[in-house]
């Protein structure tokens, strides 16, 4: 306790500097802080949306029950991108089971209750009441809803327009949601991938932090040392600081972090949005910001201190450190070997698989990784000083010199854009890993809508939406029992040049003939003569088309509603005027996410009553890539946050403790211009060599888990000019960032107090 107090006296009655050292010490802390506590909290968001899905779930009762029991159905539509839910309820005489969560009492029949979003959404789009048979009585509440954007009703109705399908009711609430924000074994892999990105910077930003003016408290724990005081009273000395400054900050990102949840639960994100409740810190967060962060402060400050209580001399007559120990470099190599092991199954018939050990050594092997460049950066900033401070260049030998003298001073300025660059790669594999499973392959996305409930200007809307390519309907045939042995085929509508964006390739088509629709990967079937229903003038007629003996092959896409066997039927051959009475119009466009976000909601807004069909598309798997995305994207500028913050730290308290050495060396005649190269030489060059590193070790790690994950893709070659991109621009606000920091103003008495 004797050198607690002494640690804070020395604190704040050893002059001004010190003490704007504490606030910077404190105010950093508090960033990191802030990110650990939205990185804590995400999980706690994503279970409270999953457990008001669960409580809200019909659960029914198998087989018939008797007497009038309520009966509930189901429906969810895509609308746009996003899924609209109705809950249709009749309610019974008997044994009514108690409301949904949201709500007081069922909704009785000619009731509607709607989510705000339903309602504001009511609002902009009438249409949508055709979805909604009823009165809307009032809103849902929160405790009825996954998130205040969700589109969710709840329909009363009489069981006779319930239909066969409905079931009896027996209550509300289950163990598990039907539907989960992030599938369980995606959230394990995000999880992990959020760590790279945030904790493992920040526990290098953190530790910045704690060293700041590490030179200077170094020589005045040697002088306390020389005094008389113990080496490990010196080192809870020097502790005492950091744990207050650590205890402050971590009480400030507490508070940054609620005002930031208060912000964003209002905002949202993109697919993202949560109640501020969910979002509110637990005990568990608080405790592991409140004391993890100043035990690591405690742990950091005792290290730093080390080597000014054992040997005080040394440090007060500066002499030069050993050379960095290799066993980082060992840490970088054993990681690397068994990446690059993984990488070597992708080239074999049988790539490895994340089962068994596999799903223990690819993790394991990513965090070595990281953890080697981390521990690897002071001794190839040694290494680098040595090999180019023999070069006659004089701007280079001063900075190298200074490089080889402190190269432990390279980790802490550029490990944290280093661990960004790496950690990168490893959100891009994560997002194409499930863009894999969630999204359709073939690069053609179709769009299947029923054509009785568009208007003739809906067709027309719909056809020139930004995005898609082509349009095509798809008549069905009216059923013959008299049609003998053949099979009526249902008709494609399109001309040559519709009906070959609609396919990979096609051979023998013929415009203006009827043509017979054969792919080589789907068995012939014998066709007779189709019949199809048209519409004219309110009035009905039939349209027969015989089988011709011309045919036209094609090879389709996976997933599509182009008909084999069928028949090519042009536009032409259709009565003027007359429409099928059933047939689906066909929208074809790109397949890539954004597209088809793009396409799905300008459907919605043309036609919201109509019933989409995203040929091969899950609506909740598009929902769930949408919020990867947004959290990854979130912790991608965490990192980048942490990483800026902890290299402008670092880069401004070296120039800060290099005042006396940059002085000196002006007073002997080196230029300003000189200076300014030196310093940016010393920052420069070790943060290049460490982003070359972690770009070539991310792409490893990212491609070792493509392969072990069992996707179709193995490297993701789309991946790299972004992040060489990124590289040159870390490296460019890396050269900005130094610039600077080299005064105009020369002060002797900076050599003096030295």
């Amino acid at each position: 306790m004797r050198e607690f107090l002494l640690g804070l006296r020395l604190l704040f009655g050893s002059g001004r500097g010190n003490r704007t050292r504490f606030l910077l010490m404190a105010l950093g802390g508090s960033l990191g802080v802030c990110c650990l506590a939205l990185v804590l909290t995400i999980p706690a968001i994503l279970d409270a949306h999953d457990g008001r899905s669960a409580d809200r779930e019909p659960q029914v009762f198998v087989g018939k029950k008797a007497g009038q029991p309520t009966f509930v159905l189901q429906r969810s539509d895509p609308h746009g991108s996003k899924p609209f839910s109705r809950v249709f309820l009749a309610a019974g005489t008997n044994a009514t089971p108690a409301p949904p969560p949201g709500l007081t009492g069922l909704p009785g029949p000619g009731e509607v209750y709607v989510s705000p979003a339903l309602s504001d959404q009511l609002r902009r789009e009438p249409g949508l009441k055709g979805l909604l048979p009823g009165t809307v009585k009032g809103l849902i509440g929160p405790a009825g809803l996954t998130d205040p954007n969700e589109l969710y009703a709840y329909v009363g109705t009489s069981r006779d327009r319930l239909g066969g399908e409905a079931r009896a009711l027996k209550s509300f609430g289950s163990e598990h949601p039907p539907t989960t924000a992030v599938e369980s074994s995606t959230l394990d892999i995000l999880r992990f991938t959020l760590a790279a990105l945030v904790l493992l910077p920040l526990a290098v930003f953190l530790s910045v932090c704690a060293k700041l003016s590490a030179a200077s408290r170094n020589r005045r724990l040697a002088a306390l040392r020389l005094l008389g005081l113990s080496a490990k009273g010196t080192q809870r000395v020097n502790a005492a600081e950091t744990v207050v400054a650590a205890l402050l900050g971590a009480a400030l990102g507490l508070a940054e972090f609620w005002l930031l949840n208060q912000i964003m639960a209002r905002t949202g994100l993109p697919g993202l949005k949560w109640y501020p409740g969910d979002g509110a810190l637990s005990a568990t967060t608080i405790a592991v910001c409140l004391l993890g962060c100043p035990v690591l402060a405690w742990f950091v400050g005792r290290a730093s201190a080390r080597a000014a209580a054992t040997d005080p001399l040394s440090t007060r007559r500066t002499a030069v450190p050993r050379a960095p120990r290799l066993w980082g470099g060992l840490l970088l190599v054993s990681g690397l070997g068994i990446v690059v092991g993984y990488c070597a199954t992708g080239f074999t018939d049988h790539p490895a698989q994340s089962t068994g050990m596999n799903s223990l050594l690819v993790p394991g092997g990513v965090l070595l990784t990281g953890l080697g460049l981390v521990m690897t950066m002071p001794l190839l900033s040694y290494a680098l000083a040595r090999w180019l401070a023999r070069s006659g260049s004089l701007t280079l030998n001063l900075a190298m010199r200074r490089n080889e003298v402190e190269p432990g001073s390279a980790m802490r300025v550029v490990t944290g854009l280093v661990l960004l660059v790496f950690s990168a790669s490893l959100a891009q594999g994560v997002l194409v890993e499930e863009r894999q499973i969630t999204h359709n392959d073939s690069p053609s996305q179709e769009y299947g809508l029923s054509l009785s409930r568009l208007t003739e200007d809906q067709q027309r809307q719909l056809r020139d939406i930004p995005g898609v390519r082509t349009h095509a309907l798809v008549m069905e045939p009216r059923s013959d029992p008299d049609a003998g042995s053949g099979s009526q085929a249902p008709a494609l509508v399109a001309t040559c040049a519709q009906f070959a964006k609609l396919v990979r390739h096609a051979e023998g088509c013929v415009d203006g003939k009827v043509l017979r629709l054969s792919d080589p990967d789907v068995s012939e079937q014998p066709l007779s003569t189709s019949t199809f229903r048209m519409v004219k003038g309110g009035q009905q007629a039939s349209l027969k088309v015989h089988v011709p003996r011309a045919t036209v092959l094609f090879d389709g896409f996976d997933v599509t509603n182009v008909p084999s066997p069928g028949l090519l039927v042009p536009p032409s051959e259709l009565p003027a005027h007359a429409v099928p009475a059933s047939a689906t119009l066909v929208l074809a466009g790109a397949s890539d996410p954004a597209t088809v976000r793009a396409v799905l909601d300008r459907i919605g807004a043309i036609a919201p009553t109509a019933d989409v069909d995203p040929a091969g598309i899950n609506i909740d798997g598009l929902q769930q890539i949408t919020v990867i995305e947004t959290l990854l994207a979130l912790g991608m500028v965490m990192g980048l946050v942490i990483g800026v913050a902890a290299f402008l730290v670092s880069v401004t308290d070296r120039a800060v403790e290099r005042r006396p050495q940059v002085t000196a060396l002006a007073l002997i005649g080196a230029r300003a211009r000189t200076l300014r190269l030196v310093q940016c030489m010393q920052v420069v060059l070790p943060l290049a060599i460490g982003l070359v590193l972690a770009l070539v070790a991310g792409k490893a790690a990212e491609s070792a888990y493509l392969i072990t994950g069992g996707g179709e893709i193995f490297w993701d070659g789309a991946g790299v000019p972004l992040l060489v991109a990124a590289t040159i621009g870390v490296l460019a606000l890396a050269v900005a960032g130094t610039l600077p920091l080299v005064g105009r103003r020369i002060d002797p008495e900076l050599i003096r107090r030295d």
